[in-house]
């Protein structure tokens, strides 16, 4: 059996990886553009930041590496040509001064292209001194230019922008961070929510500009300033494009495969329209748990889980990718912040009635010396299911979270999720965890609800009797 994989990236080889241990002849042909593999993305912030010695440190395998497991990755090396038909493709790498063309043919191809940074349509992104975020690389650039520089601006204000922002703040330099939404992190967090990492980023020096996009970069070869749609001018060094990425869909066009409305179309075997090809990461789009929606998850946890089920279906044993909940935690300086399933406000957006809980608490005993705050948001439908909740403190987030992930894949209820048993000690927890405080909140404004409406009802059926 040939397998070629084109992507270098967490989808690909961890898809590569997957196959060789379910079987040991296969010719696994893994080719990149990339100069680098086998490395985080989601770890280049916390190498400028400091947290991370360098950049060497978050390449985790070589191609070497891969050689003696008898998986051969070529690097620097572009997909020009998929020829469904024949099973076959072209690339081009580059031989000493010259680019040689080369073919593969392949009984399964495995399309891990992941997504481009999107760069948006204003003057000036192309001046020296502008940056996207997406590869060693350009990690690598944004290190040197930032030794010379004193203002930067951080365009979006999602996951990726905010810890750049931190990262740039750490290397001495004056940073500002713009969104064109009212609220930073609008994908997983409500706006109160929001407003508590706002607060702490700010009280860290970095400055936030919300609702006003930058309409242009001035420069005459590098970057001077950043114009904003009040002409509002501010003056900086250099700008960092993180407004997201867009998937890349070129090859799966390419091949004739189904494209949806985000991304490339898959089955729950990873399976494009096209049976002997697969795809996965975040070129591909996936099904919300809570929706039923299509939506996107580029995240790389979700792209290493869907290469383990391609790398299955592909070897002959059945696997099923599930629908998303979108499980995300992030940390920018000390501290932490957490969601999973809808926000309050996607689930209004999607035509849900919903209700929230809340609590306000510590992460230890009260008395207990270190206990940080916590805060907690539960989303609950009006029958009391669990379909969202966001969580910030400066400690012990991620665990909680993957607590809630679990809760709402298992369809648990707020009365339900309120009587379960969890684990106590004074150094490591409250009596009764933040998680089941804010639930109880949630049970009580349900239990309000529900008794305003019968109260209601039954002053209809008095009102009735009467006339």
């Amino acid at each position: 059996m040939k397998v070629v994989v084109i992507g270098g990236g967490a989808g690909g080889l961890s898809t590569a990886s997957n196959i060789r241990k379910y079987d040991e002849d296969a010719e696994i042909t893994v080719i990149t553009r990339d100069e680098h593999i086998a490395y985080s993305p989601c770890a280049i912030p916390y190498v400028l930041c400091g947290e991370v010695d360098c950049f060497e440190d978050i390449i985790m395998h070589e191609p070497e590496d891969y050689l003696e497991r008898n998986i051969n990755v070529i690097t620097r090396a572009e997909v020009f040509e998929v020829n469904e038909g024949e099973n076959k493709i072209k690339y081009q790498i580059k031989k000493g001064e010259n680019f040689v063309d080369k073919e593969l043919d392949y009984d399964y191809l495995l399309i891990a292209t992941g997504g481009s940074p999107f760069i948006p349509p204003m003057e000036g992104c192309y001046l020296d001194g502008v940056f996207k975020i997406r590869t060693i690389k350009d990690g690598l650039k944004i290190k040197e230019w930032a030794k010379k520089s004193q203002k930067a601006i951080v365009v979006g204000a999602g996951l990726i922008g905010l810890e750049i922002a931190f990262g740039l703040k750490n290397m001495g330099l004056e940073v500002t961070v713009t969104e064109m939404l009212p609220q930073i992190v609008p994908r997983s967090l409500d706006p109160d929510m929001a407003k508590i990492v706002q607060k702490y980023v700010e009280k860290k020096g970095i400055n936030i500009i919300l609702g006003t996009p930058i309409e242009k970069i001035k420069g005459e070869n590098q970057v001077e300033g950043a114009v904003f749609g009040d002409e509002a001018e501010i003056e900086v060094d250099m700008v960092i494009l993180a407004t997201g990425v867009r998937p890349e869909t070129n090859m799966a066009s390419m091949a004739g495969c189904g494209i949806g409305r985000y991304a490339i179309e898959v089955n729950e075997k990873m399976q494009t329209s096209i049976p002997n090809i697969y795809a996965v990461g975040d070129c591909v789009e996936v099904y919300d748990a809570i929706t039923g929606h299509t939506t996107q998850s580029p995240l790389g946890s979700t792209a290493v889980r869907q290469a383990k089920i391609a790398a299955r279906n592909i070897v002959g044993i059945d696997a099923e990718f599930k629908p998303v909940l979108n499980s995300m935690v992030s940390q920018v300086g000390s501290l932490e912040f957490g969601a999973v399933g809808l926000t309050k406000t996607a689930a209004i957006q999607n035509g849900m009635k919903v209700i929230s809980g809340k609590s306000k608490a510590l992460t230890k005993a009260r008395y207990y010396p270190g206990a940080k705050r916590i805060d907690v948001k539960m989303i609950c439908d009006m029958k009391g299911r669990i379909i969202g909740c966001q969580i910030i403190a400066k400690e012990r987030v991620a665990e909680r979270v993957d607590t809630m992930s679990l809760a709402i894949a298992q369809g648990m209820t707020c009365a339900e999720l309120a009587n379960t048993e969890f684990s106590y000690a004074p150094p490591v927890s409250m009596v009764i965890d933040p998680i089941i405080l804010a639930a109880e909140d949630a049970c009580a404004k349900l239990q309000r609800l529900h008794k305003r409406k019968e109260n209601k009802k039954d002053s209809n059926n008095s009102n009735n009797l009467k006339s």
